[in-house]
């Protein structure tokens, strides 16, 4: 396929703007993408450690546009973790911070440019590609597992358009970013930005530092995205009370918000005339699936809204059967053009074609009203949304379970992670250890300590049986 962005077609307006001064048109965006890609020539796998700087952006659009595919990686992610995935995909690049240089042995620095390294290395082994694949991304946040999702030109570029479309997206958008460039979410932004020819505002501040609102206001950013947990964090920051006369837009999507706060921020943004649009996605359909309209922001609280442009939803019940009626509990299925072809968990994976051929079984249990307007009710595996961050439980259990060779129990809701172990002594090691294995906010980790994990005869953990300690 052709160049996922046209570049030359917005080459006078402003690209990338980083914080600090840097800033580069898409004409000059271009040229860099073109010395870069230079500097790699053929089609090939390439690790991007991730973050929100021109740097990054440069090597992600490069890859994006010459047919490079790049993994998506927290350039914070531990070093045994990224050793794990780089033995087990052999890429034939590595991008990353200069400052990370030093500690990768047996590579060849080949190219230099925004304070970013571009190092080749020296694995015997190469996997093929399949034609359409474009962008590997992981699912399960900081744990270095080597699942991913395989994304094609096809899902990006459709999702992209799709999502600008909604949102009525042009070129005098300043978003600013809130969220990591290898999340899905925080990509789709750049995505659906790059596609009208907007300027990307790129920080690596945080909501609650005060360089982050400074640049803010000096860039004059018109929207921004957030999980739960960003909103959670607005609230307490008395967001409502700031001065911000370039803000339009705000999104959220990663989990549901409470239904209080997304009354509260839909009734601020109408009051000031501003737009709230809650989203709902997985990395499985790229990005997005569904949008609540800015209009329902208010009437419909609670809801994740309708299928995006190009998309369609349905309910299945137990036995596959389409539920026809409203306010009854079903098994969401999505169908559109953005649904992936399917994971990667190892390199022989990479030349596998389209499993999923446009349909994608969500495992989020739902509802729909008599409007057509849907509601996330619960999920059916179990994997929990923490601060946007999807953390699948079973995974966590084996990996304590393996560190600590003790038995254990994670569940919770989401924004809260429940472990539950038998052993007081342990409890503020495995804490440390979940935190620094998810590299979340503490508070969403509260260990409980209990006589005994309730099993079935089958030696099966009863998680149900551990609500009752939190509900």
């Amino acid at each position: 396929m052709d160049r996922l962005w046209n570049l030359e077609q917005f080459k006078n307006h402003i690209a990338l703007i980083e914080e600090g001064g840097n800033e580069l048109t898409y004409g000059q965006l271009n040229t860099e993408c073109r010395k870069f890609a230079n500097a790699i020539k053929e089609r090939c796998l390439i690790f991007i450690l991730c973050e929100n700087t021109i740097g990054s952006a440069l090597g992600y659009i490069t890859a994006l546009n010459n047919h490079i595919v790049p993994v998506m990686l927290n350039r914070h992610l531990e070093q045994e973790l990224l050793d794990n995935l780089l033995s087990t995909y052999c890429p034939s690049y590595l991008w990353m911070p200069k400052e990370q240089e030093e500690e990768f042995q047996n590579t060849t620095c080949i190219y230099k440019a925004f304070d970013y390294v571009l190092l080749r290395t020296e694995y015997k082994q190469e996997y093929g590609l399949n034609k359409d694949l474009a962008l590997l991304l992981t699912t399960s946040g900081s744990t270095g597992s080597p699942k991913f999702v395989r994304q094609s030109y096809e899902n990006i570029l459709d999702n992209a358009r799709s999502i600008a479309e909604y949102l009525k997206l042009d070129a005098s958008e300043r978003p600013i970013t809130t969220l990591p460039m290898n999340y899905t979410y925080g990509l789709s932004i750049i995505n659906s930005h790059l596609l009208v020819g907007a300027a990307l505002l790129l920080t690596e501040k945080s909501l609650m530092q005060k360089e982050f609102w400074q640049f803010f206001k000096a860039q004059e950013a018109t929207s921004f995205g957030g999980v739960p947990y960003t909103f959670e964090m607005l609230d307490k920051l008395r967001f409502m009370r700031m001065d911000l006369p370039s803000l339009r837009t705000m999104t959220q999507a990663g989990g549901k918000l409470t239904p209080e706060l997304h009354e509260k921020f839909a009734a601020y943004a109408a009051e000031t005339n501003r737009k709230f649009v809650v989203m709902y996605g997985q990395c499985e359909a790229t990005a997005r699936m569904g949008y609540l309209p800015a209009e329902k922001a208010v009437e419909k609280k609670g809801s994740m809204g309708i299928a995006i442009p190009g998309g369609k939803f349905r309910l299945i019940d137990a036995e596959g059967i389409e539920i026809l009626a409203p306010y009854t509990t079903g098994e969401l299925v999505y169908e559109g053009r953005n649904v992936t072809m399917g994971y990667a968990e190892c390199g022989e994976d990479l030349i596998k074609g389209d499993e999923r051929s446009g349909v994608l079984i969500t495992g989020d249990m739902a509802q729909f009203d008599e409007d057509g307007y849907y509601f996330i009710v619960g999920r059916k595996k179990r994997f929990l949304k923490i601060y946007g961050n999807r953390v699948n439980l079973d995974e966590m259990d084996r990996l304590i379970k393996g560190k600590f060779e003790m038995d254990a129990a994670c569940t919770g809701v989401d924004d809260h992670m429940y472990i539950f172990l038998t052993n007081q002594a342990f409890a503020d090691l495995v804490k440390e250890y979940v935190v620094k294995k998810t590299k979340l906010n503490p508070a969403a980790f509260q260990v409980i300590v209990i006589d005994e994990i309730p099993k079935n005869d089958s030696g099966k953990t009863l998680y149900k049986e551990l609500t009752k300690y939190y509900e």
